[in-house]
């Protein structure tokens, strides 16, 4: 699992073994590269504020370290070492650093193209969606990816050439700079390139058919995709919101996206709080789950009764109030009023949590007793019609407690996420109130595991 990566680096060390395309390679001398434990405490020394280190061991055999530049503290460094691949070592913006370690802890040795990461064998997509249920990033491998190392690219000139200082570095403008000229950059860093490395072994980018500049998509396609409007777009990337995925390319001082990458996007929409709630919404009241404004409709005509039906409340009305069209309007609010209080009307909290024990425990009990693994586990009855009810009450909460049932059924049972989700799709199917043959199936494909599908 790689976490999302969402950060745009500014510079390459000098001593990097996988070069960024079109980044500034930047002086590193300074920094102890075979030692993680000293990279972190350059970032640690005791009476300096603002500067922050740490190292971390990887499942690989290999550690990633980080630290504050004591010389330029809006920027800092990560280094990423694998005992067979080498070392990346790359420049962020001090804010970005931290989050930027992170997501090279676990199998990620490097990113490229907007997110696109490689685990040393194999290249996978900008991990976006999100499995609630084993609480990893979904990876998603690219199909006929091709590796672009440092021998692959025609060579520049050296002597045209250009290696910076941090102190001179400017992160705002540098970038186009190095970018007209970055072939001969590259000739110089391959011309210094100590770590014995061969060029063929240097990871400068990739290549996929989802990535060919005739497949990738502008502002408005990744809109459509997304079904936003572009100027929702356009103000999401301005105030850094809804997680916009970083782009794949920059034509002509356009972003451009792959493909695979919005219809992750989109799906990733699909699966959020508010994505999850609009599959429960009631047609009448877009801002209403279906359950919640049932039992508004049902308070309302339990309150209209109260107030006009029964002689002892009609007469306290005034004369001018005495329609029933008037009392119902009444109702009406007051109902409200009952429905809205949902939360202490049933701890639900407390009902997603019996529920999920619940659900469990049946399908521990029907393990021991079904010999086959390839089906779906009877729920009882009113087990199914309790979920039901969270469902249509509070779609959010259910999509935590379905998320944990999965889980937990994995991780604790040994049964697949694939049998679980046809257990639950069979009982709601059984035993939900709302009709039609579909009527659970989009909820449950949101918030069921991305990769797994009915058995």
């Amino acid at each position: 699992m790689a976490l999302s990566y969402k950060y745009m680096a500014v510079g390459n060390g000098l001593r990097t073994d996988h070069p960024i395309p079109d980044l500034p390679f930047v002086d590193d001398s300074h920094l102890p590269l075979d030692d993680p434990d000293a990279i972190e405490a350059i970032g640690r020394k005791p009476g300096v504020n603002g500067t922050w280190g740490r190292t971390d061991p990887c499942k690989d055999g290999g550690w990633v370290a980080f630290t504050t530049d004591v010389l330029r503290p809006d920027l800092g460094w990560v280094v990423r070492w694998h005992p067979e691949h080498g070392r990346s070592v790359v420049l962020y913006r001090d804010e970005d650093v931290v989050s930027a370690y992170m997501s090279y802890e676990d199998e990620a040795l490097l990113f490229r193209a907007g997110g696109y990461w490689w685990d040393g064998t194999t290249w996978y997509r900008p991990s976006q969606v999100f499995d609630r249920a084993r609480e990893i990033y979904v990876n998603r491998p690219v199909p006929a990816a091709l590796t672009i190392s440092a021998a692959d690219l025609p060579q520049g000139d050296p002597g045209k050439g250009a290696a910076w200082a941090i102190t001179d570095l400017d992160p705002d403008t540098m970038t186009p700079v190095a970018s007209r000229r970055w072939r001969d950059d590259l000739a110089l860093w391959a011309l210094r390139h100590g770590s014995g490395r061969h060029l063929a072994g240097c990871v400068v980018h990739l290549t996929a058919p989802e990535l060919a500049a005739d497949q990738l998509l502008g502002v408005a396609e990744l809109a459509e995709i997304a079904g936003i409007g572009a100027s929702t777009l356009r103000a999401y990337q301005t105030r850094g919101e809804s997680d916009v995925p970083l782009a794949q390319a920059t034509v002509g001082g356009r972003s451009m996206w792959s493909r695979p990458v919005a219809e992750d996007w989109a799906e990733t929409r699909r699966r959020s709080r508010d994505g999850v709630a609009r599959t429960m919404a009631d047609h009448d009241h877009e801002n209403l789950s279906v359950g919640v404004a049932r039992l508004w409709d049902y308070f309302t005509n339990a309150f209209a009764i109260d107030l006009w039906d029964r002689d002892r409340n009609r007469k306290r009305f005034a004369l001018r109030w005495r329609t029933k069209a008037a009392v119902r309007d009444v109702a009406h609010d007051v109902a409200w009023t009952a429905a809205a209080s949902l939360d202490r009307i049933v701890p639900l909290g407390d009902l997603g949590a019996t529920i999920r024990a619940a659900v469990l425990f049946e399908l521990a009990e029907w393990q021991r007793t079904v010999l086959n693994e390839k089906v779906s586990y009877p729920i009882n009855h009113a087990i199914a019609r309790m979920l039901d009810w969270l469902i249509q009450h509070e779609p959010e909460q259910a999509r935590a407690v379905v998320a944990e049932i999965v889980g937990e059924a994995e991780r604790g049972l040994g049964i697949p996420p694939e049998i679980t989700g046809s257990s639950l799709r069979q009982a709601l199917a059984l035993d939900g109130k709302l009709s039609g043959e579909n009527a659970y199936a989009e909820f449950l494909n949101l918030v069921l595991p991305p990769d797994s599908r009915p058995v």
